[in-house]
């Protein structure tokens, strides 16, 4: 099946792609986050200036590869009349992209995407800003866990990694350290009966070449971002986290078809700076409204097995609010917190 031009595979066998070149080149010429008074001029005006895209991750995984797309067709569909520039601001699960994120209060030019620790790193640790500190623009698609091993590694089912794991301890890699990723792990192996060893990263690359160098047993992650790996026999899938079966690979198991209750998934969604106008907040809502009905988007969803979940404006916090409240209750009981 032929893939989005934005999958992890593509990013890492071009070095980042065409887009992630034009964006270096912005980034050197403007410098990182430039856009000059960003504050100035009247909501009727917007926008006038360049546009400041935190990215809150390393290059390659589920949050970088969405933002790149929505820039890529913000371009392409003439939908942004002016520059963007994107920016990998990785660390701290995600606090410190979102931190400066939080700190342009008011600016309407600086935006980021969202993910599962969006709502779990503020639980973790005193990061002075929450899934509703920010100016909620919309979400429009959960995405879920695909488990890989290694392609040579003894396990061609869960069941069969589940009774290793029972003997011993095998590590297991996921995307930030108190996450959707390690939530659903943590729920697996209880449910499972095995102790859970988790490695957490920030970076997507890093977590698939400890995969590889077998420093990983087992890794969680989005199916944008290990799909390449499993096309090219570099790695097994064992369970997908979703409620069905992935489009691309429908024989690999759900968990709910495997006896696991986990009805867990990480939001993927748009955020403003804090307190910027509700002009500004409308005119992005009525963006994101044409672009989730172009063609680009749609293949996008269906390339990236993501599920379409849209929600707008205080929609979309009542959800981030309702969510952290049921992660917060599940890592209570698991200790996490």
């Amino acid at each position: 099946m032929k893939r989005s031009s934005l999958t992890r595979r593509d990013f890492l066998r071009t070095g980042g792609g065409a887009l992630a070149g034009a964006y270096a080149l912005a980034l050197a010429g403007c410098g990182a986050h430039g856009g000059g008074s960003a504050q100035s001029g009247n909501v009727e005006d917007y926008p006038q200036e360049t546009l400041n895209w935190t990215i809150a991750f390393g290059p390659g995984g589920g949050n970088d590869i969405m933002s790149r797309t929505l820039i890529e067709i913000l371009r392409e569909n003439d939908l942004y009349p002016n520059n963007i520039v994107a920016t990998n601001l990785e660390g701290g699960d995600g606090a410190r992209g979102w931190g400066f994120l939080f700190n342009q209060k008011g600016n309407p030019y600086y935006i980021s995407t969202t993910s599962g620790s969006f709502m779990t790193t503020p639980l973790a640790a005193d990061t002075g800003w929450g899934p509703t500190s920010f100016t909620p623009v919309c979400m429009v698609a959960t995405d879920d866990l695909l488990f890989v091993v290694k392609d040579d590694a003894p396990y061609n089912t869960l069941e069969d990694f589940i009774a290793a794991a029972k003997q011993e301890s095998l590590a297991v890699g996921g995307i930030a350290t108190v996450n959707v990723d390690f939530i659903i792990s943590k729920l697996l192996a209880d449910q499972a009966g095995f102790k859970l060893n988790y490695v957490p990263f920030n970076d997507e690359g890093e977590m698939i070449s400890a995969l590889l160098s077998e420093s990983l047993v087992m890794i969680g992650s989005n199916p944008a971002e290990v799909i390449g790996l499993v096309e090219s026999g570099d790695a097994k899938p064992l369970a997908f986290s979703g409620k069905e079966p992935m489009s691309s690979l429908p024989d690999v198991p759900t968990l709910g078809e495997l006896g696991y209750e986990i009805d867990i998934s990480t939001p993927r969604g748009l955020v403003l700076a804090p307190g910027v106008e509700q002009g500004v907040q409308q005119w992005w809502i009525d963006t994101m409204k044409k672009v989730i009905k172009l063609p680009a988007w749609r293949t996008y969803l269906k390339e990236n097995d993501l599920n379409e979940q849209v929600r707008y404006g205080e929609d979309f916090t009542e959800y981030l609010r309702n969510t952290q409240n049921k992660l917060k209750s599940t890592l209570q009981e698991a200790g996490a917190i």
